[in-house]
């Protein structure tokens, strides 16, 4: 699998609650909870986090965002991501890139129980443009992609991002890809053939970045095919007016069946495109490469004090 991480970030900030409420958690995001236990947390990811780390203090977590949920951007397995960093921080231990990948894949997948893949956590963590492999015996395998600056800005200036106004639940898109798994053979094996082709074309600056584009659009067609709900009617006019416009390729985004559609359109073709589709919110990006960080970190003394 070969993608990136964009600079749209999720934001999130942890302190200790002092205990003069009447709750011990306040978790504020589209909601705003206040519960005086762990189990009562109606976030999934929050309260399946503080229960793995065992955490007992009562705590404030904050969070925004600068892409709205359920867009196919890995919205959130980034803020799983995030808030493992944050919590790790919070008990004086700083997580690798590869710890915080691996934790919040097993409570994704395996605590909170969703149909999820691997890649967003593995992309909010390392950050940068990669190369990501996935083992049989559960190894994960992360190459950056080594592009030079100016290569690696013409493909930037190749991408946009239209926000479709669609929101869906990637588990259950998931969910019917899995159960397709065992009739899908031909299309998982010519995806996967399509991560190589794409690394060929990146990593020679030789060849023409026009054959990503054409590459993005034969991966979509695939993809397409994987489930019933991947695309939809709608979808499929957006997608066909952009063509038409001048986009080489592109796909939705995530799971499918909403979100983000990612467009390569030459940049002397993006204002026809824009506008063709000038009832979307259009979103342009740069890549990422720092992947979670912690860009404050004042150690908490409050507990310390108070037990002093």
């Amino acid at each position: 699998m070969i993608g990136g991480a964009v600079d749209k970030y999720c934001y999130i900030s942890l302190r200790t609650l002092p205990p003069f409420f009447e709750h011990k958690h306040r978790i504020v995001y589209s909601n705003i909870e206040l519960v005086r236990r762990t189990s009562e947390i109606r976030h999934p990811s929050v309260r399946a986090c503080l229960a793995e780390m065992g955490i007992e203090a009562g705590l404030e977590i904050h969070h925004d965002g600068d892409l709205p949920a359920r867009s196919g951007l890995g919205s959130s397995s980034s803020f799983t991501v995030g808030l493992l960093n944050a919590l790790h921080a919070y008990r004086g231990h700083m997580a690798s890139r590869r710890e915080l990948a691996e934790e919040a894949i097993r409570i994704e997948q395996e605590v909170i129980g969703e149909n999820v893949g691997s890649q967003d956590q593995v992309w909010a963590a390392f950050g940068g443009l990669n190369r990501i492999d996935f083992q049989t015996d559960g190894g994960i395998d992360v190459t950056p992609l080594i592009i030079g600056r100016e290569r690696r800005d013409t493909l930037q200036n190749h991408f946009v991002l239209y926000f479709t106004g669609l929101s869906r639940f990637a588990s259950d898109i998931e969910g019917d890809k899995i159960a397709n798994i065992a009739r899908r053979e031909d299309q998982l094996h010519g995806l996967r053939a399509l991560v190589d082709e794409a690394a060929a074309i990146l990593g020679d600056p030789r060849r023409d970045l026009a054959e990503l584009g054409r590459l993005l659009h034969d991966g979509w067609m695939l993809k397409r095919e994987l489930a019933s709900n991947v695309s939809t009617a709608f979808i499929d006019s957006l997608y066909q007016a952009a063509l038409d416009a001048g986009a080489l390729g592109g796909k939705l985004l995530g799971a499918g069946g909403g979100g983000f559609l990612l467009l390569f359109i030459p940049p002397e073709r993006q204002p026809a495109v824009r506008e063709r589709l000038k009832d979307l919110t259009a979103v342009t990006f740069r890549f990422d490469s720092g992947g979670s960080k912690i860009v404050v970190y004042e150690p908490d003394d409050f507990e310390r004090r108070r037990r002093a």
